[in-house]
């Protein structure tokens, strides 16, 4: 499947969105956040798999720019976007507005998905109120510098598909995020995967040499599985 190439600006950033249609009339849309490294083959595979599932589905763009070729130099472009979280929060609903004025995406309910970095960012956009049905994370932080309370109510579902294995989510944060949670009224569900570590969807973590990520290819297929089971029972 081809994707469309899909331009769109926060501020003065010029960025790009991937996407992918359904075949035929679609369920949904659906934002897909990256990881840190931005956009990937990996990324693109995820859209097409959404189309297949017919959801509308595009890849958002984090910075606008290739963040580096080292880790050292991502981390720091990385670190510089979530400095003020309201630029964050700016910069995440950029591209869920970018798809929903997209004409494949008119008058359809949304969601957004993410992986590591990208899993973080959806559940801001759940904290900070953006309209949607749905937000799921894969293996990402849950922790934020300006979580929800009680005077800031969730009304978006959120899955969190988690591995118990990732050293950068210890389940004291883990306890931290339900409690956040519970504290914002929110309707959360909770997948953890007892031996799963950081990146455990993604068949590339094997390669990278670091001990922190891992594939899994169970918690990839069950995660999977249960994304698509609740857009199922949110998108009738």
């Amino acid at each position: 499947m081809t994707l469309e190439t899909v331009p769109y600006t926060h501020g003065a950033t010029a960025l790009t969105g991937r996407l992918a249609t359904p075949p035929g009339t679609p369920r949904g849309a659906v934002v897909v956040f990256p990881n840190i490294a931005n956009h990937s083959p990996a990324f693109d595979r995820r859209a097409t798999m959404l189309a297949e599932a017919s959801y509308v589905a595009m890849v958002a763009d984090f910075y606008g720019t290739h963040p580096g070729d080292s880790m050292e130099e991502i981390f720091a472009v990385a670190g510089a976007l979530r400095a003020d979280v309201d630029h964050y929060r700016a910069r995440l609903a950029a591209g869920v507005a970018a798809l929903r004025d997209h004409p494949a995406a008119a008058g359809l309910p949304m969601a957004a998905i993410g992986f590591c970095m990208g899993g973080q960012a959806v559940l801001e956009l759940a904290r900070h109120g953006a309209d949607l049905a749905v937000v799921a994370s894969f293996h990402g932080l849950l922790d934020s510098d300006r979580p929800a309370t009680a005077a800031t109510p969730i009304a978006t579902r959120i899955l969190v598909c988690h591995g118990d294995k990732d050293p950068m989510v210890p389940r004291t944060q883990v306890a931290a995020f339900e409690e956040e949670m519970d504290a914002a009224g929110a309707d959360w569900h909770l997948h953890v995967y007892a031996r799963a570590k950081h990146g455990f969807t993604d068949p590339a973590s094997d390669s990278r040499g670091m001990p922190a990520i891992a594939y899994d290819a169970s918690a990839d297929r069950q995660s999977w599985a249960a994304l698509l089971s609740l857009f199922d029972e949110v998108f009738d």
